[in-house]
């Protein structure tokens, strides 16, 4: 059974946070293995939580939108201050009673994920005004043995992604705060708190914790397993199947033959292809809402040779062949989600998908040497 950094914090290392004021940054995804609350474990515990920090989607996990605003935890009255509004690092004000910032997140696996970046922006802050900075460390939930994509051209830097990581990374979220920490030069007062009992090889489904939607568009671990390579057609004007039941499961628009793209994405190790329609409904990005979408739907045969980024490049280059002239690439945004120009460049050129991810190799193999120095488990 692996437990979850909270549980070691408040079982072995209560120490780390006895008698100071805390600041505790988490959503939904912050829970023991039982499925209780970070907050409720630690004010339990006698802890002094004075403020709370939300990411993304915001502390419930709930919402889909471009700017939400601080409010108040009805339950205990404690004063939650967003990152993801008109700030998106905590400021001198907040900080200021504080002693430390707790941090308890469910990364997804996936470079352009926004939860690391608030993280490592708030260990920038910290920083600066002396606060410590306690992160709760938990399993990464697609494993963390595979490392596959592109790396990220830092002149790429996005709030998307921070880190020169590839897309498919294979490290929690304690180990990329211990990288982002030394790489981006923070200087943060950085304790992590592992997970005790997590390999590397462990899917979540294997770890004995609970699946929690991380946001609103990752319904279940396989839309998690998809999204490292599905998250790249949210720069085209395909939709991904937001507002449906297999977000980033699928990739579908109003014009896709599926059968025909399909037919041109040749057999790809560790995944099925097929055939579907979606219809999204109120989706986050606002495309195709109500429409019915033919798409091509994928699902991991073997997810322990799986690419899923090869995956979505063979998806690209198929659909680029057969709807050259439907096909519609946002270059700013594709470009910040793959972490460079190199991979719409090359799919632009008429490369085969074999061929792009040899481009990745090189780069690849230097990734898994900075990224030796940072791991926690093995």
């Amino acid at each position: 059974m692996v437990r979850p950094g909270i549980e070691v914090l408040l079982s072995d290392s209560l120490h780390l946070i006895s008698g100071l004021r805390i600041g505790l940054l988490t959503n939904q995804t912050g829970v023991d293995r039982h499925g209780v609350a970070d907050l409720d474990r630690l004010l339990a515990a006698g802890a002094q939580v004075t403020a709370i920090f939300a990411p993304e989607h915001g502390y419930r996990g709930l919402l889909d939108q471009a700017i939400i605003d601080h409010g108040l935890d009805s339950s205990t009255g404690i004063r939650i201050w967003s990152l993801y509004g008109e700030v998106r690092a905590p400021t001198p004000e907040m900080l200021e009673p504080l002693d430390a910032v707790v941090i308890d997140l469910q990364d997804i696996g996936a470079r352009p994920y926004t939860y690391i970046s608030t993280a490592l922006l708030t260990m920038q802050a910290a920083a600066k005004h002396g606060v410590r900075v306690i992160l709760l460390d938990r399993p990464n939930p697609i494993g963390g043995v595979l490392v596959q994509g592109p790396v990220l051209d830092t002149a790429f830097s996005s709030f998307v992604g921070m880190l020169p990581v590839a897309m498919r990374h294979g490290m929690t979220m304690g180990e990329l705060a211990l990288m982002g920490n030394r790489v981006l030069g923070l200087q943060a007062d950085l304790v992590v708190v592992p997970a005790a009992g997590w390999r590397r090889t462990l899917w979540l489904d294997q770890t004995g914790l609970p699946w929690v939607r991380p946001s609103p568009n990752m319904p279940d671990l396989e839309s998690a397993a998809h999204y490292p390579g599905t998250v790249l057609f949210e720069g085209t004007n395909l939709s991904v199947g937001r507002g449906t039941p297999v977000a980033f499961q699928v990739v579908g628009a109003p014009w896709l033959s599926p059968r025909e793209v399909i037919a041109r994405m040749g057999t790809l190790p560790g995944v099925s292809v097929s055939d579907t329609v979606i219809v999204p409904r109120a989706p986050g990005d606002g495309k195709y809402d109500g429409v019915q979408l033919p798409s091509v739907r994928l699902r991991v045969a073997d997810r322990r040779i799986y690419d899923p980024v090869r995956a979505a490049a063979a998806l690209l280059v198929a659909v680029r062949e057969v709807h050259r002239d439907s096909l519609k690439i946002d270059a700013g945004r594709f470009d910040r989600l793959a972490g460079g120009s190199g991979l719409r460049g090359a799919v632009e050129s008429g490369l085969g998908a074999g061929e792009i991810a040899a481009l990745w190799e090189q780069e690849l193999a230097s990734f898994r040497r900075l990224r030796e120095q940072f791991l926690l488990y093995r």
